[in-house]
């Protein structure tokens, strides 16, 4: 028996799992679409539990798909080909140097090694791009001097309909094309926003660096456990939303306003998040919901 699990009583195991059977049974058959990125994608063992709750999922029959950025890396490219980062009103710029970085970063080495971890973990996964089958289409932004920066304008689910069905856990590097073979940097967490909204999904997940929606930001004995639409509207109003999470609530607001069931912000830093926001009662994030 692994050592985390001897802590537990045999009662206690088996508890958890009564709690999360009438989740399982909910969710089976349906599409969950996660944003990875964070702490979660830095930290090797929050990593590897990450991608073992993704499997578990996929095990029991619910249908995951991962969408991933991955900044740190990109930086750390960026340094190793001696190419200064710069970022402008929170945007990477973009460059035709740094595109290649990016496409290269985010495509290969991070895709792939996803996958490879999920693989090792026993599912089955396939690594793709935006650029991939023309899933992620977007224009390039019209803010000067921010280079191949993209608003996301249309997502082709057909691949990914595809690989669902299949059994396979689809891995998607936020990295979307013009039309014209021009590789474009778009955020992840839009992208996953977009990819859940064209599924149809059940859920849409953003892992983040914080608990939830906090009322208070140093506070997280402060967090919303569950907000609507309007709540989420209000807050933003009286300040309490704010800053970095503005985009992330815009983020679940638009997909839930295109069919997406329910929304979650959940710390990608806490072990096995993404199970417990799914499969307990209380959760761990702040869901958003219509």
């Amino acid at each position: 028996m692994r050592p985390a699990l001897q802590r537990f009583s045999a009662f206690d195991r088996v508890s958890v799992l009564s709690e999360a059977l009438p989740y399982l049974q909910r969710f089976r058959g349906k599409t969950i679409v996660i944003k990875y990125g964070g702490a979660a994608m830095k930290d090797e063992s929050l990593k590897a539990r990450v991608v073992s709750d993704l499997v578990l999922l996929s095990c029991v029959g619910i249908q995951p798909v991962m969408v991933h950025g991955g900044g740190p890396e990109i930086n750390t490219w960026l340094n190793k080909l001696g190419i200064e980062a710069q970022f402008k009103n929170g945007l990477r710029v973009t460059d035709a140097a740094t595109m290649d970085v990016v496409e290269m970063v985010l495509g290969g080495r991070v895709n792939k090694s996803l996958v490879s971890l999920i693989q090792q973990a026993g599912g089955q996964a396939v690594g793709l791009c935006g650029k991939d089958s023309d899933i992620i289409r977007a224009r390039q932004m019209v803010e000067k001097d921010i280079g191949f920066v993209g608003e996301v304008t249309s997502v082709d689910p057909s691949l990914l309909r595809t690989l669902v069905s299949d059994g396979y856990i689809p891995v998607v590097a936020s990295v979307a094309s013009n039309g014209k073979g021009q590789g474009l940097n778009v955020n992840a967490d839009t992208a996953a926003g977009e990819i859940a909204a064209s599924l149809r999904a059940e859920k849409l997940i953003l892992m983040t660096d914080v608990p939830g929606v906090l009322r208070n930001k140093d506070d997280p004995s402060t967090k919303y456990t569950a907000l609507t639409i309007r709540d989420c509207k209000e807050l933003v109003d009286e300040g309490i939303i704010a800053g970095g999470m503005i985009p992330k609530v815009d983020c679940c607001i638009r997909s839930l306003s295109q069919g997406v069931s329910a929304t979650h912000i959940i710390d990608g830093r806490q072990p096995h998040s993404l199970l417990m926001e799914l499969l307990t009662d209380e959760g761990v994030g702040t869901m958003i919901t219509g």
